[in-house]
């Protein structure tokens, strides 16, 4: 089996696969002040678990946006897992081209998903990617990734409206079932999901008439993707691991080029 990592500035994706099929997934708290001991230890509890053993194992690959955490989990694959992991950056030797004016600033996640467009759509593709932050990753069908949009996440946005102000309440993030709120709490629930609802349609709107694309497929991804996707006019597929496929095809790429290489 392969593990794969996901990591993101609030959270972490784990995944499992077997024969190139996601089997599970666990999504656990990004924290990099935690050992390599304490992340090892949460691996193989969640591996025993799940009923699967921590020693098959075979292989790990990480993308991070949080350097820090990527030694931290290279440490626990190696003591834990008996496994190396490899990161994935801009670096790495994929078959994707990043055609952006800095290149090496290109975030895995960002990377990762490129491939994942490419080997699962073949398609001129926007991957809204629902985090921390929302992104827009703009790529083409033969895999060059040409830029995008970075925002503040829905909750980043949330939590910043309710922290800097002394009388608004804290609000579970759901789909209200009026856009005229009738009481503080559900005025902030419309005004929180809708608004990014509307930013997500309106910001792909932009992207499709800046690119002239004639056909540009949009997927939302990530922790949020189940919850706003549905509601967003522009999105037509949801793939909430599509991060996690991407680091797998990166793991089969590089597994490829390295047993032809002869190493």
């Amino acid at each position: 089996m392969d593990l794969v990592f996901d990591v993101g500035n609030t959270e972490t994706v784990i995944g499992w696969f077997q024969e190139s099929e996601l089997r599970g997934h666990w999504r656990v708290s990004t924290d990099s002040r935690r050992t390599a001991d304490e992340y090892g230890m949460i691996l193989v509890q969640l591996l025993t678990a799940s009923g699967v053993g921590h020693n098959a194992v075979r292989a790990a690959t990480i993308g991070s946006v949080v350097p820090a955490m990527t030694v931290v989990l290279r440490g626990a694959c190696e003591r834990y897992l008996d496994v190396g992991a490899v990161a994935v950056d801009a670096r790495t030797p994929l078959p994707i081209t990043l055609d952006v004016d800095e290149p090496m600033t290109v975030g895995a996640d960002r990377i990762v998903n490129t491939l994942a467009a490419l080997r699962m759509y073949a398609a001129d593709t926007v991957v809204v990617d629902l985090g921390t932050a929302t992104t827009f990753d703009c790529i083409t069908r033969d895999g060059v990734f040409i830029g995008g949009v970075i925002s503040p996440g829905v909750k980043t946005s949330s939590a910043s409206l309710t922290e800097r102000t002394a009388k608004l309440p804290r609000v579970d993030l759901v789909p209200p079932q009026r856009v005229i709120g009738r009481r503080t709490e559900t005025c902030i629930q419309s005004g929180v999901f809708y608004g990014a609802v509307d930013a997500i349609d309106g910001t792909v709107h932009r992207i499709r008439e800046e690119w002239g694309s004639d056909e540009l497929l949009v997927v939302a991804t990530g922790g949020l993707a189940e919850l706003i996707g549905p509601h967003c006019r522009t999105v037509q597929k949801i793939e909430p691991y599509l991060t996690l496929y991407g680091l797998e095809f990166a793991r089969e790429h590089l597994s490829r080029s390295t047993a032809g290489s002869g190493m």
